[in-house]
């Protein structure tokens, strides 16, 4: 167990880095417009990644950071304690839902036409991102008042662990029920449901339209339609179906699937579920970076540009 938190104590720092570091690089990139994605689809992605970069500073650099580094920092005041775990749940929520919303945004696009027109339109996601974090930041804001302190030091309230009619009170233990079914089971279900009808769709639309240009008998004609789909389809898929492997283990926890183990194993276990699933906050720069050639354009164009810029100085200077 030791070894283990000695791993988390190395771990942590190095997840603030990169997470604070490429999020950044993808709100920036993504905010300029010039990777080829639409509007609609933009503001999804910069969503996310705020949320993501959130999710880093609330989650690791002020809770996980701060309790293996600074155990007696003003964080761990009980009221300051309280905002940050308020803020990181809602953080968490908004990472996971977003993630949702954009998937429902790529199903429209790619399988009803008729709606895209309406639905994919940076109006309607604006309103239905704003929509989603009022609403979740809303229902995190009673998590404030299930925290009481661990001790009383000089009349300083220190520390926060949950109040123990938190787990008894009928109304406390529904809240908890309904806040672990809306995140993350449902979105897990949701993203499952809506990844199985996209690939059906695509796979009927697939043979229809190798029925109309000839291409069974042998005919090789290009179609720039599917070239498009296909490239709104692979970001999807590697969006979602990182968010499925990364928050799996986090899941299998939830449905108690560690009853087996002794208490370290469970220990762990869980802690590897919430590593994951933190790391989910990192992987989508990596998959726009693998997928998106124009991404990957505007990503050299910013590495480069503080070495030509130092470059540019110094011939000035020389001259």
């Amino acid at each position: 167990m030791e070894t283990f938190h000695r791993i988390l104590k190395i771990y942590y720092p190095i997840l603030a880095v990169i997470g604070v570091s490429i999020n950044l690089l993808a709100i920036v990139i993504l905010s300029r417009g010039k990777c080829g994605l639409s509007t609609c689809t933009t503001r999804y992605l910069v969503a996310m990644a705020t949320a993501d970069l959130l999710v880093i500073i609330t989650g690791v650099i002020l809770w996980r950071i701060r309790y293996h580094y600074f155990p007696g920092s003003f964080l761990n005041i009980t009221p300051v304690c309280r905002v940050n775990l308020v803020l990181l749940r809602a953080a968490i929520d908004c990472s996971v839902w977003f993630t949702v919303t954009f998937t429902f945004d790529r199903f429209v696009a790619i399988c009803w036409q008729k709606l895209k027109t309406k639905y994919c339109t940076k109006k309607t996601a604006a309103v239905v991102l704003a929509t989603t974090c009022i609403l979740l930041c809303s229902k995190n804001i009673s998590l404030y008042f299930i925290y009481e302190p661990r001790e009383i030091i000089d009349n300083v309230p220190w520390f926060c662990v949950t109040k123990p009619s938190y787990f008894t009170e009928p109304g406390w233990v529904g809240f908890e029920s309904f806040d672990k079914v809306l995140t993350p089971l449902i979105p897990f279900a949701l993203i499952l449901l809506l990844n199985a009808l996209t690939v059906r769709h695509i796979l009927v639309t697939s043979r229809v339209h190798k029925g109309l240009r000839g291409q069974s008998k042998g005919e090789n004609c290009s179609d720039p339609e599917m070239e498009s789909r296909r490239k709104s389809v692979i970001l999807l898929f590697t969006i979602s179906g990182s968010f499925i492997l990364l928050w799996f283990i986090y899941i299998l926890d939830y449905f108690k699937m560690t009853y087996n183990f002794d208490d370290d194993s469970n220990y762990i276990f869980r802690q590897v579920g919430f590593i994951l699933s933190i790391l989910s906050c990192c992987t989508n720069t990596f998959i726009y970076v693998v997928t998106q050639s124009k991404f990957r354009e505007q990503v050299k164009s910013a590495v480069k540009y503080p070495v030509t810029s130092i470059v540019q100085l110094m011939n000035k200077q020389n001259n």
